[in-house]
């Protein structure tokens, strides 16, 4: 890869695999040079890069309905807003999630670049915020690229765990059961972490003429009463609802939308991610 990308305020999740896709083309922002005052040494480092990757993501010390969040994500952005107005030539993407958009309903179930927002939560507030600032400044010379993700599973490069609701029911059925949120009978679009990442070097590698939001996803909704049976199938765990739903995002990506715009189909099937997720605990 001839570009040079720069990453800044990394999660601990996608982060580490999008640095690995990179390889020697990542520039590392560090959180120093985020500070105030050190304006000149984060214009340095952007100098030879043509794209910035920062992760729109709440704080992981921060609770998503806590103020905290909300100032910690426009602390965290503000550095590099200023900085890209400053650069010519500079493709900001900015990696977020769907919480921006109001949950899915039956007349409504796709989440796209054009679903209408209404943040669920003080940190999807934050993430808003960070998305209309750098949109309302984006121009040729610098566009913008708004990627929402969907439901992100995987193992966690750093080892030991997974992320991900498919990685929880993977642990619960290890004591027999799985918590299912809800009845079961709302879909969820989950979608694999090196897929994701995929998108994003997609992204990158064909910055749009000025700004554009993309929802990534697979297009495949499945009840989680389905995804429960699936686990069910090959633990023989039994299925547990009516459990806490507040947290989750319900609903299915418009995968036509990237499809169209990039030419990207994920890989990894539901039942692939499954099967890596109970490899993890056995």
């Amino acid at each position: 890869m001839a570009m040079r990308v720069a990453v800044s305020s990394p999660d601990e999740f996608v982060a580490p695999y999008l640095c690995e896709a990179l390889g020697d083309a990542m520039v590392e922002i560090p959180p120093e040079v985020l500070e105030e005052g050190q304006e000149m040494m984060l214009d340095a480092l952007l100098m030879p890069c043509t794209t910035l990757i920062h992760f729109n993501a709440s704080a992981p010390e921060s609770d998503r309905d806590d103020r905290s969040s909300l100032l910690a994500m426009r602390d965290a952005a503000k550095p590099i807003l200023g900085a890209v107005n400053r650069h010519q030539g500079l493709h900001l993407i900015l990696v977020g999630s769907l919480r921006v958009h109001p949950q899915a309903t039956p007349d409504e179930p796709y989440y796209s670049g054009f679903t209408r927002l209404a943040p669920r939560d003080v940190a999807a507030e934050g993430q808003l915020w960070v998305e209309e600032s750098a949109l309302e400044h984006a121009e040729p010379e610098r566009p913008v690229s708004i990627v929402r993700a969907s439901n992100v599973q995987g193992p966690l490069m750093s080892g030991g765990d997974g992320h991900g609701l498919l990685h929880s029911f993977a642990r619960d059925s290890i004591f027999g059961w799985v918590s299912v949120p809800g009845d079961g009978s709302f879909p969820k679009d989950f979608v694999h972490v090196r897929d994701l990442v995929e998108a994003i070097l997609g992204v990158a590698q064909s910055p749009p003429p000025t700004r554009e939001a993309i929802a990534i996803g697979t297009g495949r909704a499945t009840p989680l009463r389905d995804v429960a049976q699936l686990f069910s199938d090959q633990t023989g765990a039994d299925p547990q609802f009516g459990n806490d739903d507040s947290n989750e995002v319900f609903g299915v990506v418009d995968s036509q939308e990237v499809q169209h715009r990039l030419g990207f189909r994920p890989s990894i099937t539901l039942e692939e991610m499954v099967s890596e997720a109970l490899q993890m605990v056995n």
